[in-house]
């Protein structure tokens, strides 16, 4: 016997009810692991076999049965390496979020997730009964302790691991991407470890699944708390550690990262929840209206960096009051990155739909219903060309806009996915900057002059919000920390301003309710990270703290 146990982290991109997909993935990867990496043992994700989130998915009844039999293949098929993975369970009613030990055609262990994980993106109480039972298995001599997620979080389950015999905790994840998320996960361990003085490896998937999107960074920390390991982000592969029997603690490896920086992360977050969601949902391509304004020109960036100019439709629709610099930055902007740019003027379909509604509605021109015609015709055109070539229609609306529901209802949300959905305009020119600190494509024009939807003559979106920076101030402590009107003014805000913009929140869940789904960056996206009632009674004036409530 080695005086080390190597151990091969598998950062792999699993697709969600693709069980035979995924079981070709677990086996390829054993095999790699052990024939190229000499691996002992190979540890995959939460529910790799089925892929995470299952939700609803999950009590479909070909889907326990398909598991059963892909275990069985996993079993005849791979030996000379243990396996550790994660798929769902049934014993008697009750479901498990369960973790496998596998080795030479045998089940050495089985161990169900204890604590699960129900706010934010999680529902899984009611999916999971929650495992009340510790696992510490015997791997190659080494007792190592197995949790899934979640447990991680809690004291107790690594507190009676450890208590249980295990020398090294194994912790597998299915971990959504958030902003410093990487900080807070090491943050996490380093606390069990000081707790417990165990070391422990830690493993993440990869990839885009609807809104969330995993970026891996599989970590292992030794018993003083110092980083052994660091897999990269967003990046699949399979990265190896060693366990030393003789030290009883994780040796240094060789797959040491760095962090990304927080705009580059984020950056690549979009990259591949874009990428994934194209491709896994099995479009040709995107197509996406292009203004010559920040938001557009960053969504169209992002596809082409995502997919490759050659899958990415470009279509500027210009109207009266379309000004000439931005169809000149359209236009550049496509240039610059080898983008086909296909212009549809709109000012003869505009005509028609005023003279049609001229009977019932003879002022359909003016204020808001005129800009909204404009905004719905963009959207009518880019359906057709989406329909008629296969590709998906990107939105190109921010979170900003998205909060206070500065967008049009089946004009520019209409679409299949939203990049910028969880994105402050704040926060989109500082992705535009950082981008075009790799290779300057976005002009810079774009980036300095005043935004505006160009709806109505001399318009910009300060007429009707705030500055952006105060609007996304408010709304960081309104929607992704949950303070209230109170406390949000004490920190030094107008409470005119405060509420008004929380009322725009609340009115408008009636449209976020009908966006299409975009990447989650933050702590509190909309989608299901937050869900308000569309009805409701309830206001901000008046009903501003928790004392006031009760």
């Amino acid at each position: 016997m080695n005086d080390t146990l190597d151990i091969s982290l598998a950062q792999c991109n699993f697709l969600v009810g693709d069980i035979e997909g995924n079981t070709r993935k677990i086996i390829e990867t054993a095999k790699y692991a052990r024939d190229h990496l000499h691996a002992d043992l190979v540890v995959f994700s939460e529910l790799s076999l089925t892929g995470y989130p299952l939700e609803d998915l999950l009590f479909h009844p070909a889907i326990l049965p398909a598991v059963s039999h892909s275990l069985e293949k996993i079993k005849s098929e791979i030996n000379g390496i243990y396996i550790l993975l994660g798929a769902p369970t049934k014993e008697g009613e009750y479901l498990f979020n369960s973790a496998f030990v596998i080795r030479d055609t045998e089940i050495l262990a089985i161990y169900h997730k204890r604590i699960l994980p129900n706010y934010e993106v999680f529902d899984e109480v009611r999916y999971f009964q929650a495992g009340t039972a510790t696992c510490v298995v015997d791997i190659s001599g080494v007792k190592a302790g197995i949790t899934i997620c979640e447990d991680i979080w809690s004291d107790v389950p690594i507190r009676e691991t450890v208590e249980a015999g295990a020398e090294l905790i194994i912790n597998i994840n299915a971990s959504p991407y958030q902003v410093g998320k990487t900080a807070e996960r090491t943050r996490v361990l380093k606390t069990r470890i000081d707790e417990q003085n165990v070391p422990i490896i830690y493993v993440n998937q990869v990839g885009g699944q609807d809104e969330l999107v995993f970026d891996g960074e599989s970590i292992c920390l030794d018993r003083q708390g110092g980083l052994c390991m660091l897999a990269p982000a967003f990046v699949t592969g399979a990265f190896t550690v060693q366990y030393s029997r003789v030290q009883t603690d994780l040796l240094e490896s060789s797959c040491l990262h760095s962090p990304l920086p927080e705009l580059a992360s984020i950056y690549q977050a979009i990259l591949l929840g874009v990428r994934d969601y194209v491709q896994k949902n099995h479009f040709e391509g995107v197509v996406l209206g292009l203004s010559g304004g920040i938001d557009s020109a960053l969504t169209l960036v992002l596809a082409v960096d995502a997919l490759g100019s050659d899958r990415v439709q470009a279509v500027m629709m210009p109207f009266r009051y379309t000004s000439d610099m931005s169809v000149e930055d359209a236009t550049r902007l496509a240039n610059q990155l080898d983008v086909k740019l296909d212009v549809i003027p709109i000012d003869n379909i505009y005509t028609t739909v005023a003279c049609s509604l001229q009977p019932v509605l003879p002022d359909s021109e003016d204020g808001i219903t005129g800009e909204n015609i404009q905004s719905r015709i963009r959207g009518l055109l880019l359906m057709a060309l989406s329909n008629k070539t296969g590709k998906m229609l990107l939105t190109t609306g921010n979170k900003s806009e998205m909060s206070v529901g500065y967008a049009t209802l089946y004009g520019d949300m209409a679409g299949g996915f939203a990049p910028l959905k969880d994105v402050s305009k704040s926060l989109v020119y500082q992705l535009a900057r950082y981008r075009n600190q790799l290779g300057a494509v976005i002009p810079e024009r774009v980036l300095t002059r005043a935004p505006s939807a160009e709806l109505a003559p001399g318009q910009v979106d300060q007429d009707s919000l705030p500055s952006y920076d105060l609007l996304d101030s408010v709304l960081q402590k309104f929607v992704e920390q949950d303070l209230t009107v109170d406390q949000i003014v004490a920190g030094g805000y107008e409470r005119d301003l405060v509420e008004r913009i929380a009322e725009m929140v609340i009115r408008n869940e009636y449209k976020r309710r009908q966006a299409p789904p975009g990447v989650k960056i933050t702590r509190r996206a909309f989608g299901k990270d937050r869900r308000f009632p569309i009805t409701s009674g309830y206001s901000m004036r008046g009903h501003t703290s928790q004392d006031q409530l009760q």
